[in-house]
C-alpha cells in the first residue's frame, strides 16, 4: 500500500529550484519513500538544531537530502517532506532551522 507524500510550500520551493537531473533522481527517492517510510535514517540533534522524530533520505549521490517525518496515529498515513537541500555546510540542517521557529 503506498503512502500519501506531502511538500510544506518551503520545500515545495526548494523542490521547483533543482535542475532537471537532480529533480529526476528526488523523483524517484520520493517514490521509494511512499512506498516504504522507513528508508531514511533517524535524525537527532544535528548542529545544536533538534531533529527528533525527523528522517533523512539521501538523494542525487549524497549531495542533497530530502528531510521528512512520518505523519499519523498508529499507523503511518502521511509522510510529510520538509524540506530538499544541499548536503554541502548542513545548508539544509540550518534551512530547516529557520522554518522550526516559524
Amino acid at each position: 500500500m503506498p503512502f500519501t507524500v506531502t511538500f510544506i510550500p518551503e520545500a515545495v520551493e526548494g523542490y521547483k529550484k533543482l535542475d532537471g537531473s537532480v529533480k529526476k533522481n528526488v523523483e524517484k527517492k520520493i517514490e521509494e519513500l511512499s512506498g516504504n517510510p522507513f528508508i531514511g535514517e533517524k535524525l537527532g540533534n544535528k548542529f545544536n538544531i533538534d531533529l527528533s522524530g525527523f528522517y533523512k533520505l539521501y538523494a542525487h549521490g549524497k549531495k542533497f537530502r530530502i528531510v521528512y517525518r512520518l505523519v499519523g496515529i498508529g499507523v503511518v498515513e502521511i509522510i510529510e517532506i520538509r524540506g530538499i537541500g544541499k548536503r554541502e555546510k548542513e545548508e539544509i540542517y540550518r534551512k530547516f532551522q529557520a522554518r522550526l521557529h516559524r
